[in-house]
């Protein structure tokens, strides 16, 4: 009788332990995301709407954050997985001890744009003019590279820092500033009320956006983020093979276009989940070493994961 128990008992601790394991890698296959509206994500949302991340056999959360403060938060505390974040935002946390690596650039430009009565035709007209920015942010190093591109520095301009961009977008229709660094639909709507967009980081042929992850993440769900890109880059096939109307849904209820604006939405060019290139993230580290605010021995080969997207 004691065997019979025992054997039992055994028999019960084997299948608690497998429904353990069952639930471990259930949970392993969800990977949580947090992205802003912004075009960036685009591929993402396009994917869960398809029902590509269930074709990978994988559950991706995509969170919805209205800061950034808010969404690092999230991603520093644990809650979620990744998010998608400019370089300067990620450098900034990993030089300050947070265990993330960036595995993929985004595709979504930012735009700097003059107001309609600033006289500015071009990037050189920037020079003497009030442009706002938030300070040490991607628009600020938007801004600066733009003016690189022409010769300028930012000594050459007036810089107003106004941190909220719904602030620089009412600010800059009521003239009230010459230029300032938007992303979409935010650019698309000061053109539409006279504004004019001078340049974009994409026509400058620079990244500035991409998806980091937590590096206990990239460990214990490897395969899930793999088949996650999976899904990602079937998103980017669908954007390349349709037309806007396919996903203007997509485009007005979580990105915040509108009917007025979207007919003069040009498309980034999209393209298939690739690690950033070490010029982009150099470029970025250099400027941040110039303010001060990384140190200059700060290693940018330790913020790039080479292994999700190795073929």
């Amino acid at each position: 009788m004691r065997k019979l128990i025992f054997i039992f008992l055994l028999g019960a601790l084997f299948v608690q332990s497998c429904k353990n394991n069952t639930a471990k890698d259930s949970t392993s296959q969800s990977v949580s995301i947090g992205v802003m509206s912004s075009m960036d994500y685009l591929p993402l949302a396009i994917a869960e709407r398809e029902g590509y991340f269930k074709e990978e056999g994988i559950d991706v959360k995509i969170e919805k954050f209205y800061s950034a403060n808010e969404r690092d938060a999230a991603f520093q505390s644990g809650n979620i997985d990744g998010t998608v974040i400019d370089y300067t935002g990620a450098v900034l946390q990993k030089a300050g001890g947070i265990p993330l690596k960036l595995v993929s650039k985004c595709d979504a430009p930012f735009y700097i744009v003059a107001s309609k009565e600033s006289g500015i035709n071009d990037l050189s007209g920037l020079r003497g003019k009030q442009v706002a920015v938030s300070q040490n942010t991607v628009i600020d190093y938007c801004v600066d590279m733009a003016l690189k591109s022409v010769g300028l520095t930012g000594k050459d301009i007036k810089k107003v820092e106004i941190n909220k961009i719904p602030v620089r977008y009412e600010m800059l229709v009521n003239n009230k500033i010459d230029a300032t660094g938007l992303p979409n639909p935010i650019a698309l709507k000061a053109e539409n009320e006279g504004g004019k967009i001078l340049v974009s980081n994409d026509s400058l042929k620079f990244a500035i956006t991409g998806i980091m992850f937590k590096e206990e993440a990239l460990t214990d769900k490897a395969e899930s983020i793999k088949k996650m890109y999976k899904a990602y880059n079937k998103g980017v096939d669908y954007i390349l093979a349709h037309n806007v109307n396919d996903y203007a849904d997509i485009l007005k209820k979580d990105l915040g276009f509108t009917d007025d604006i979207l007919p003069r939405l040009q498309m980034p060019v999209y393209t298939k989940a690739v690690m950033p290139s070490d010029q982009d993230i150099q470029s970025v580290v250099d400027w941040l070493v110039d303010r001060g605010l990384v140190k200059p021995d700060f290693d940018k080969s330790l913020l790039i994961d080479n292994q999700i997207l190795a073929q």
